[in-house]
């Protein structure tokens, strides 16, 4: 109703229940149809109404406007809204108690639980069937657990045995599940965290924050601490989580490349019991960035690498010759004028070569040449510590820091001191600034937020790479989700990476921010199909991804900008959306599992190991290229080969599949039959892919695709092909 007059909240509050009055009938009626008052900085209300009251007050003189409230849904800092999972039909339509039902398990390094995040608003009683506990500890008590932290362990037996006793590390800890590193409580929040309006790192991604699936519960398992989690613990924790009646397993960890076999993996040996008892698992591919070093790669994980939202953090550098370097940065801080600026090279310590001083390592600067000025630093290996640069400039006296990182420009870091990161073109543009400028100087602005950016996702340049190294035949990772420069809950002690500033969101970068986006949806396909396997789940998330960006083109690999391929993301780009409703779904159990670890040469002695049962190995064995999964590949291919697959069906009504093919170099495809025609929900179908190569592909894999369409739903397979011989 527009701007008001009146001198208190009474007399707005009055005159509203008069003209509300004057179509309902009466004051009274009118106070009980009234929901809100708005009477701060303007005038309206908002009441129940029929329709012809609804129009008996449009027409009154003084009123502004009548419209019906309709319902917003929230939305994430970001990754949330640009995945799409506000506009979800099937899970905005159950009720809550089903949704709030699933329970994920999150191992991790434990959670910070006085997080906004973390509360309990709205949710009903405990699932009945959980059996897990709130451990008590080190500051943290059975107050700290609620309805949405519903369950508490941590162990650390294994990690002391290896490393010694905590107290030896001389970091700060809890002797509890209480958070200290800040990352379990991140992808705790990304997977369940509960919806926290006006969140931002100071000023930084400003938005809703809120985990894929809200509603969700949560079960904390802290077995990593200083960010290091020994296998000891994780079998223990994957252990206790698969007896607790979790529904979903999230990990955000896993070995150093090369990938242990699957026997001496616990990671794999945890997520094999999990997957035997229904349990997915969700896991991170890992930050290696290099092909061969995907990890957490065995079949029965969703393996997840990470990629980038259309949001960039853009903190630029003005020159004293008003030209201006785009530069990206996490920078709160305020530069109030120009200052000097000077490259690391020319400013090093008595002895020490301007080769070395150009990285800004400790010792290196002179402290003298650089005091009050910005310095130029580059990056020595793509694994320095950034952050560590600016601490090194601050101790010298300097006020800045222009950090020359062509790879990893559009990664989020934090700095001591107002600092950014420029790439290959603006670095060359500087440089020609410093070599002519007799007096050159710079300013650091900082960081503003830029949504929309395209194209988008890429993936993350940190995001590991295929080839499987272990089972080739299965191509891995599976999946991308949202990784870089995500924003969620944090530790307000784990201030290292956060620039020694305390902060309750943080945004970081990893597969480590990737994979719980995954596990959320996966929560969600739970809720709505809650019979579903752990494999039909994973084949849901999988078949219904996306290979194209937001240009519609396909998706491009940071920082080179060349074109991904499915040993960079899997199957696709996540889309939860297509995933609650994928029409077919590749299914498979663990007796299938031992098939497969058959067909790889593994003995009876070895499975037993794994299923803690002896096991007969199929005579001969059924190719391992031939197991249920969701995409296809083939390691070895000499000559022609026929390769089996079974999709179940799930939707209404009778209908027909096509079969449409995106044929790899030098290999003819034919697939038979190329309809499926499916009568009922639940009906089984197989059919055989034969592969006919015409040319070689020289050792390295030629990629394609398999997709059934019936006009509603795309069931899309990427195929993966090494042709040895024709």
């Amino acid at each position: 109703m527009g701007d008001h007059s009146h001198p208190n909240t009474e007399s707005v509050i009055l005159a509203n229940q008069e003209m509300l009055g004057s179509v309902i009938g009466s004051i009274d009626g009118a106070q009980q149809a009234t929901i809100h008052h708005y009477s701060k900085s303007f005038r309206g209300f908002s009441a129940l109404l029929s329709p012809d009251q609804a129009q008996q007050l449009a027409e009154n003189e003084s009123v502004v406007s009548v419209f019906e409230s309709k319902i917003n849904h929230v939305h994430t800092t970001h990754s949330w809204e640009f995945l799409g999972v506000d506009s979800i039909q099937q899970y905005n339509q159950l009720t809550g108690e089903s949704k709030s039902d699933v329970i994920v398990g999150v191992i991790d390094t434990g959670v910070w639980p006085e997080s906004k995040s973390f509360n309990d608003i709205g949710l009903g009683p405990v699932p009945k069937r959980f059996k897990g506990e709130c451990v008590t500890g080190d500051h943290f008590t059975l107050a700290n657990c609620n309805r949405k932290l519903i369950g508490a362990r941590f162990y650390s037996k294994g990690f002391e045995a290896e490393n010694g006793p905590l107290e030896s590390s001389n970091l700060t800890f809890f002797r509890s599940v209480r958070d200290t590193d800040g990352h379990g409580s991140h992808t705790a929040s990304t997977v369940a965290g509960s919806v926290v309006a006006n969140v931002s790192l100071f000023g930084m991604a400003t938005g809703t924050a809120r985990g894929g699936a809200p509603s969700a519960r949560l079960a904390i398992y802290k077995a990593c601490w200083f960010n290091l989690c020994s296998d000891a613990d994780l079998l223990s924790a994957f252990d206790d989580a698969t007896n607790d009646g979790v529904d979903i397993i999230s990990i955000s960890a896993g070995p150093n490349p090369p990938q242990p076999s699957f026997f001496d993996d616990a990671n794999s040996i945890g997520a094999f019991h999990a997957f035997r008892k229904g349990i997915l698992v969700s896991a991170s591919a890992g930050n290696s960035g290099l092909p061969g070093t995907a990890a957490n790669v065995a079949p029965w994980i969703l393996t997840v690498a990470a990629s980038s939202v259309d949001r960039e953090f853009i903190s630029n550098v003005y020159l004293g010759n008003s030209k201006t370097l785009k530069g990206f940065s996490l920078n709160p801080l305020k530069m109030e004028r120009s200052y000097g600026v000077i490259a690391a090279s020319v400013a090093a310590a008595p002895g020490v070569p301007s080769k070395n001083a150009s990285f800004c390592k400790n010792n290196t600067l002179d402290h003298t040449l650089i005091k009050g000025k910005i310095v130029v630093c580059t990056i020595e290996t793509i694994t320095d510590n950034r952050n560590e640069k600016s601490i090194f400039v601050r101790q010298g006296g300097g006020v800045g820091m222009i950090l020359i990182d062509p790879l990893a420009k559009e990664v989020g870091f934090q700095f001591v001191i107002p600092a950014t990161i420029i790439g290959q073109k603006e670095a060359q543009e500087l440089e020609t600034y410093l070599a002519t400028e007799k007096n050159p100087i710079a300013k650091i602005s900082p960081t503003r937020t830029v949504l929309n950016t395209r194209p988008a996702p890429k993936i993350a340049l940190f995001s590991s790479v295929g080839p499987n190294i272990i089972t080739p035949d299965i191509i891995k990772p599976d999946i991308t989700a949202p990784g870089l420069n995500i924003l969620a809950a944090w530790s307000p002690l784990a201030t290292e990476a956060t620039a020694e500033r305390s902060v309750n969101f943080n945004i970081i970068s990893g597969t480590s921010m990737s994979c719980p986006h995954v596990s959320a949806v996966a929560a969600i396909i739970k809720s709505s199909y809650p019979s579903w396997s752990p494999a039909a789940i994973k084949s849901a998330i999988m078949t219904t991804a996306t290979g194209l960006d937001n240009t519609q083109g396909p998706i491009l690999r940071d920082p080179f900008g060349s074109q991904a391929s499915p040993f960079d993301y899997g199957s696709g780009h996540l889309n939860p959306l297509a995933a609650v409703d994928p029409g077919l779904v590749y299914d498979f159990d663990s007796y299938d599992i031992i098939d497969f670890l058959c067909s790889n040469g593994a003995g009876p002695a070895q499975i037993e190991k794994l299923t803690g049962k002896p096991v007969t190995c199929k005579n001969p064995p059924i190719p391992s290229y031939n197991l249920n999964y969701p995409s296809i590949g083939v390691a070895n291919m000499n000559g022609r080969v026929s390769v089996h697959r079974t999709v179940t069906y799930y939707g209404k009504g009778a209908t027909v599949f096509v079969a449409h093919i995106e044929y790899p170099a030098g290999v003819k495809i034919v697939v038979t039959p190329y309809k499926l025609k499916f009568r009922y929900y639940g009906e089984k179908m197989t059919f055989r892919v034969d592969f006919i190569p015409y040319k070689n592909s020289n050792g390295s894999f030629v990629f394609g695709a398999l997709t059934w369409s019936n006009g509603v739903h795309r069931v899309r397979s990427p195929i993966g092909l090494n042709v040895l011989s024709v």
